[in-house]
């Protein structure tokens, strides 16, 4: 695996990179790269806005918020009251340049409400337009659905972050995403692209998770990112916690390998900006 060189501090923060990290099968890792990846960006001196577009709340836990249900101001808020913005929700997640728009279990309602919305696709692009210069990327933690809260985050998106385990029924559902990806581009934001395929829980001692990134890397080619994330309990040790890999066990191997993507990915969403 390359070694990638430690970026240089920004001078200034924006406009930010909005990526929605996404795939529509649950369990894969998208809260856990959305975390530990922003707090990877985050130690590399990057402003970075995480924000919890799961009713399940996950990220929000994950990053030691307690029971979701418990906040009063969320995404849901954001979303469907005109006089609610993101300032008014954002909240501190304990890691320095990270922040989080948090969600909990109202979210679900809102996919029903936004059906009756003008430009409903549109809604999220619309709440995060100002947050934009006050970040340097802005990662969306999408719920494991392909509905209109992920055309939501699709929408309002730059690029694409899809996390696949190395394992084979991961691979067979990705043909969905793609296109729904595809619809999106072509009638909602043309400019969307996939900005990298991550494969997740690989474990190296087996001749079948080999043989699936070996799989993803034909099917996908340099959209795959060099590094790869490794099964291993730290993450849902860190989960419990309520920390960031980078922050639970700093020295592991979980927390060098997210640091490992956060450098590839400024190589690439940089060079992209």
């Amino acid at each position: 695996m390359p070694v990638f060189p430690e970026p240089e501090q920004p001078a200034e923060p924006g406009p930010a990179r909005i990526v929605a990290v996404c795939n529509q099968k649950g369990g894969v890792g998208k809260t856990t790269t959305t975390i530990n990846l922003g707090a990877a960006l985050a130690e590399y001196g990057r402003r970075v806005l995480l924000v919890d577009f799961d009713p399940q709340g996950a990220l929000s836990v994950g990053l030691g918020k307690g029971d979701p249900r418990q906040l009063d101001l969320t995404v849901h808020n954001m979303l469907l009251e005109r006089d609610t913005e993101w300032e008014d929700i954002v909240i501190e997640t304990g890691v320095d340049g990270m922040e989080l728009l948090p969600s909990n279990i109202d979210l679900s309602g809102a996919e029903v409400q936004l059906v009756h919305e003008v430009g409903r696709e549109y809604i999220l692009q619309g709440a995060l337009k100002s947050a934009v210069d006050h970040y340097d990327y802005i990662l969306i933690d999408c719920q494991p659905s392909l509905g209109l809260l992920t055309i939501n985050a699709l929408a309002a998106s730059e690029g694409v972050l899809i996390p696949l385990e190395c394992e084979y029924f991961a691979m067979r559902g990705v043909a969905l995403l793609m296109e729904t990806i595809e619809k999106v581009q072509g009638r909602i934001n043309p400019d969307l692209v996939i900005d990298g395929v991550l494969g997740t829980m690989y474990d190296s001692r087996t001749l079948h998770t080999r043989e699936v990134l070996g799989r993803i890397v034909e099917a996908f080619g340099d959209k795959v990112f060099h590094t790869v994330i490794n099964r291993t309990v730290r993450f849902p040790d860190a989960t419990v916690a309520g920390e960031p890999i980078t922050f639970f066990d700093s020295g592991s191997m979980g927390a060098n390998a997210y640091r490992s993507l956060a450098r590839e990915v400024v190589i690439r969403w940089d060079g992209a900006a």
